[in-house]
């Protein structure tokens, strides 16, 4: 009645979500999203459109043609496209495409040829 062999005609098994917590789980936002308000997330969350307003993550990557206004609290940040605000990580990396007008507070930080960047750095005390 039961056995171990795989049954040709059952549907494969899909990757169950992971915990809360676990930088595995990745939240994509589309190149045509505006979104205004605030972002939660407990993994990462990449942004391809627009937002205007707050991301809390626990890392955030802005893509070449995406666009943030508001203030990022996240543990890594990776800006290809433009981020306008402040924000405060343990990493922050800007790219050579990247365009940011903003106060950053970072442990740790990444600054490839090309990039525009317009603002404060800060290292917070350790």
């Amino acid at each position: 009645m039961f056995s171990k062999t795989s049954d040709p005609t059952s549907a494969p098994s899909v990757p169950r979500p992971s915990a809360p917590g676990t930088n595995s789980a990745r939240s994509v936002l589309g190149a045509d999203l505006k979104i205004t308000g605030e972002i939660t997330s407990s993994g990462y969350v990449e942004v391809l459109g627009e937002v205007d307003g707050n991301i809390t993550a626990n890392g955030l990557i802005i893509g070449t043609e995406g666009r943030m206004k508001g203030t990022v609290n996240a543990h890594t940040v990776e800006v290809k496209g433009k981020l306008d605000g402040k924000v405060s990580c343990e990493s922050f990396t800007l790219r050579a495409s990247s365009e940011v007008k903003a106060d950053v507070n970072t442990a740790s930080l990444v600054i490839e040829s090309g990039a525009t960047i317009e603002g404060r750095f800060l290292k917070p005390k350790s």
